[in-house]
């Protein structure tokens, strides 16, 4: 017999072929198209018993998925659930942005979708599962297939979840050897479905810099008994093996496929043969049936996208991410000063989030709001000190290297994982980072105001919560130096500026300098 499983992960609310950058654009991705290469391979390999699995982080991520969470109506709400039950999915997991929008409503989707989600080392204070069971079973054909679900235990750090009630995570390692053994004994085939992804490489090399994040590698270094593992959260494309266990990531936005196919004898329902591969999407047209359920959703979001909210005196656009990085935008100053004016500071830090971003465009737009700050982010105001400060911008210059005399992105910051959500750009002071100086000695200038920081001044900034609360590797901040925070996302918050600001000004002060001098 022959079992093969075809997963997706990190779908993000990308259903359309769309980064919605542009409004008529067909790109290599997309739920739809994701849809139509699982019905294409099923029709294909009727000889073959297909379960189909989804590994987490579905519910943000797009302006669909953000407009569907927070603006859309009942039937909207329902379209946008529906475009995943209409997959066809038997399994789900539970990823770390599953909780941006709240319980209320994960809990709200995961009770009208039709796969079964299963997490292990979600618990309550009692440590008993939580939200869902920690696996489930089925038979496919004579052969019980158990899956275990896991998220990466830094969902508690990645998002401001600590304010749910009975609210608890515990290792993943932890998890599995509570119910790997018990799964062992009830199912012929183990499989774990992790929202999370590998820590160190195939030789045993580190090669991630986010400590407990990823621990794909020690689960199947250590627990036995595991047949196949389907990765995600780092968005990578993986089809290999590891301790001879397959193992798939299928990238991100619905782009691959993942599948892990078994070979099992009937007779002694062992695993005789496995291969793992990724199925790419480009080449597949939309599905048609999930194109129709969400045509009404696609039609109001694309509405909302493209209303005028205010105009621009100058330029807010940039066509260089990296350059926009390197040397301050007027794009960038005029988020600080969103940010600042909203929480009452004169010192705030963004950082611009992925490489599709490009500005303003004028008239603004929610289409420019949403696809240039992609997180449902708060705003906090945190209490630090000038060494704080200090220490802070030492480790928002890890983000860059020399080469060749020449300032570069530092490779850790994009492999096995692009986190360009981790170097911070800010207003308020005047800083000089010299790249070409060893890590933690590369702020060579830092005024406020026009005079030296000291290491005791105290200053007030604004922050996301995320960064407030130490994520990214910034231990200088933490929670109990927050005064003030808001509850507003900071495209919502951007949104109520320019509906009190119909006309925008374009300024650069130039406040900061990246160089790389020996």
């Amino acid at each position: 017999m022959k079992i093969t499983l075809l997963a997706t992960s990190d779908t993000h609310g990308f259903i359309e072929p769309t980064n919605y950058v542009d409004s008529n654009v067909n790109k290599p991705f997309g739920l739809k198209k994701a849809s139509s290469t699982i019905k294409r391979y099923i029709r294909q390999h009727q000889d073959e018993q297909v379960i189909l699995v989804d590994n987490g982080d579905f519910l943000q991520g797009s302006p669909m998925a953000d407009y569907a969470a927070k603006r859309a109506d009942e039937s909207d709400k329902a379209s946008f659930i529906s475009a995943y039950n209409q997959v066809g999915y038997q399994i789900g997991s539970i990823g770390n942005h599953e909780f941006d929008y709240g319980l209320d409503y994960l809990n709200f989707v995961i009770n009208h979708s039709t796969r079964q989600f299963v997490c292990a080392n979600i618990v309550d204070r009692d440590n008993e599962p939580m939200l869902t069971n920690p696996y489930t079973i089925l038979n496919v054909g004579g052969i019980k297939i158990g899956f275990l679900g896991l998220t990466t235990t830094s969902t508690k750090k990645w998002k401001n979840v600590n304010a749910l009630n009975d609210f608890n995570l515990i290792s993943e390692l932890t998890a599995c050897k509570r119910y790997i053994p018990e799964l062992r004994e009830k199912a012929d085939l183990v499989i774990v479905v992790y929202h999370g992804g590998f820590e160190r490489d195939h030789t045993g090399n580190w090669n991630d810099i986010n400590p407990g994040e990823n621990r794909g590698y020690d689960i199947l270094k250590n627990i036995k008994g595991i047949d196949g593992l389907i990765s995600g959260h780092q968005h990578r494309k993986i089809a290999s093996e590891l301790f001879k266990v397959p193992i798939i990531q299928p990238g991100s936005r619905g782009e691959f496929v993942g599948k892990i196919s078994f070979e099992i004898s009937n007779t002694t329902k062992q695993v005789t043969r496995y291969t793992s591969e990724l199925l790419s999407v480009a080449d597949n047209q939309p599905d048609k049936t999930i194109a129709k359920q969400i045509a009404p959703l696609s039609s109001h979001l694309q509405y909302w996208l493209d209303k005028p909210l205010s105009h621009i005196d100058g330029d807010l656009t940039f066509n260089d991410p990296f350059h926009a990085r390197i040397k301050e935008s007027a794009f960038i100053e005029f988020i600080q000063k969103v940010q600042m004016a909203k929480m009452g500071t004169d010192i705030s830090a963004t950082a611009l989030y992925n490489n599709e971003a490009h500005g303003f465009e004028s008239p603004i737009t929610m289409r420019n709001i949403i696809t240039n700050y992609v997180y449902p982010n708060t705003l906090v105001k945190s209490r630090i000190s000038g060494a704080d400060l200090r220490a802070a911008l030492e480790v928002t210059a890890k983000y860059f290297d020399v080469k060749h005399g020449e300032v570069v992105v530092n490779e850790h910051f994009m492999f096995p994982k692009e986190r360009f959500y981790n170097y911070d750009m800010y207003e308020g002071i005047e800083y000089t980072l010299n790249i070409a100086r060893p890590i933690g000695q590369r702020v060579t200038r830092l005024k406020y105001h026009g005079r030296d920081v000291t290491d005791d001044q105290v200053l007030f900034v604004t922050l996301n919560r995320y960064r407030a609360s130490g994520g990214g590797h910034y231990p200088m901040y933490t929670k109990d130096k927050i005064v003030a925070s808001c509850d507003m996302t900071i495209s919502q918050i951007i949104l109520e500026y320019l509906q009190k600001h119909p006309l925008i000004k374009a300024t650069n002060n130039h406040n900061f300098k990246i160089e790389a001098k020996d």
